[in-house]
């Protein structure tokens, strides 16, 4: 059923490119922390710098999608990639040897962030091109999320491996080199040329509208990444406190493999119910499942637990990547994408912030009851939210590709880059394009 997807023309090359430069994504946050911190002395300057970098990554990302939109994929994503890996190889020259002041660290940091390129939304708009047939376009969703976790969990273990051969800022080094080459190779492919450009300035108001076309969307992978962003925080807490902080990685590796097969096996099944109550059903499971983690007794249970968070993670981020690609004009598909992404990233940093404010001060079961009321929230919030996707009829596209119910998109695990955008949920606090 992928190889269907993979075999459509120009699908493996291009995808393979975007993967390519994605991997940038799983690379960059640790190798730059690590290089802060190796250069400065300071963790507070590496805090900072992290923080910018990722701010203006995740805050700007409909901007830049904006930029794609107009402009179409090759004029725009071009320069942005080879400016941003560019300012990551400076970054990565000041960080070489100890010494750098660190205000050129964060102002370096910061204008890398708001050029990060959106390869992730950007593939998402290519897929809606190269597959018309919307179950085609589910599946395509589902493996492009699934393969976007990977890159957040391999990411880390690279740098791991990297750092102990090298300088941190080798790392840093490799992530520009990985964005660059993935992007040029990403904008040569014929299918990211046939994406037309808008060309026009007009759609003003329709760019104004496009937050509101994918309202609903945007809710739920909020609360999504709020619940993740805890997740990871809660996980560390709860091994520390039981003497085994080591196993949190395990944890959470579980909590990335559920989310992997509920990516594939969401893509795979032709659903009759529409995507936007998908929507919703997937949001309060997450919230169950995550709130079961309260009873969990110790760290086996806990992985299991985890495990089962993950099965809604990415079919949630799916959909809800999907409802966005169908909610406005083929013309702002980026910009929708780049929405519900940002919401994802945002709830993750969101969600770490403040579930550390209430570890420490209340039992961890009251805070895992407290991280699940975010999708909870979330799901019962679109229960309310009916209007259908602007560009279809609801019946045509409800009743055709069901794993995607017509009106759903697809997860780029959205998930918090573990990073830094793609990634997912276990990764460090970076923007997944």
């Amino acid at each position: 059923m992928y190889a269907a997807v993979l075999r459509t023309p120009y699908a493996l090359r291009t995808f393979g490119a975007a993967l390519l430069g994605r991997l940038s994504y799983g690379t960059v946050s640790l190798s730059l922390m690590l290089a802060a911190k190796a250069a400065t002395g300071s963790y507070a300057v590496a805090g900072t710098v992290m923080a910018l970098f990722g701010a203006a990554g995740v805050f700007l990302s409909p901007l830049r999608a904006r930029f794609i939109d107009r402009y179409g994929p090759r004029r725009a994503l071009t320069p942005m990639a080879l400016g941003y890996a560019a300012l990551l190889g400076v970054l990565a020259a000041v960080t070489w040897r100890p010494g750098v002041p660190g205000w050129l660290l964060v102002a370096l940091a910061l204008c890398a962030g708001a050029a990060m390129p959106p390869l992730g939304p950007t593939m998402r708009t290519v897929w809606s091109q190269l597959l018309p047939d919307r179950r085609l376009l589910q599946r395509a969703y589902s493996l492009d999320g699934v393969a976007e976790e990977l890159l957040f969990v391999s990411g880390p273990l690279i740098v791991g491996v990297l750092v102990l051969f090298a300088p941190a800022a080798f790392g840093v080094a490799l992530s520009a080199a990985l964005v660059a080459a993935g992007t040029l190779v990403f904008v040569a492919s014929p299918a990211v040329g046939a994406v037309a450009p808008t060309g026009r300035r007009g759609h003003r108001e329709e760019r104004a509208k496009v937050l509101g076309r994918v309202g609903r969307p945007v809710i739920v992978t909020l609360g999504v990444g709020i619940a993740l962003g805890a997740a990871d925080l809660l996980v560390l807490a709860f091994a520390e406190d039981r003497g085994r902080a080591d196993a949190a990685a395990w944890v959470l590796a579980a909590l990335s493999a559920g989310s992997a097969v509920g990516g594939l096996a969401n893509g795979a099944v032709d659903w009759r119910r529409p995507a936007r109550s998908r929507l919703t059903l997937l949001s309060l499971g997450l919230a169950a499942a995550l709130g079961a983690a309260a009873l969990a007794p110790g760290l086996l249970a806990l992985a299991g637990a985890a495990a089962c968070v993950g099965l809604f993670v990415a079919p949630a981020l799916t959909t809800a990547y999907l409802i966005a690609d169908d909610a406005v004009d083929p013309g702002l598909r980026t910009q929708a994408g780049a929405w519900v992404n940002t919401a994802v990233n945002a709830g993750s940093s969101g969600g770490a912030a403040g579930v550390g404010l209430l570890v420490g001060r209340y039992p961890l079961p009251v805070c895992f009851a407290a991280a699940a009321t975010a999708p909870l929230l979330a799901g019962l919030t679109t229960l309310t939210k009916t209007q259908a996707p602007q560009n279809q009829a609801p019946p045509a596209i409800e009743e055709r590709g069901p794993g995607q119910s017509p009106v759903t998109r697809a997860p780029s695990s959205g998930r918090p880059s573990k990073t830094p955008q793609s990634s997912s949920p276990s990764s460090p606090a970076s923007p997944a394009e």
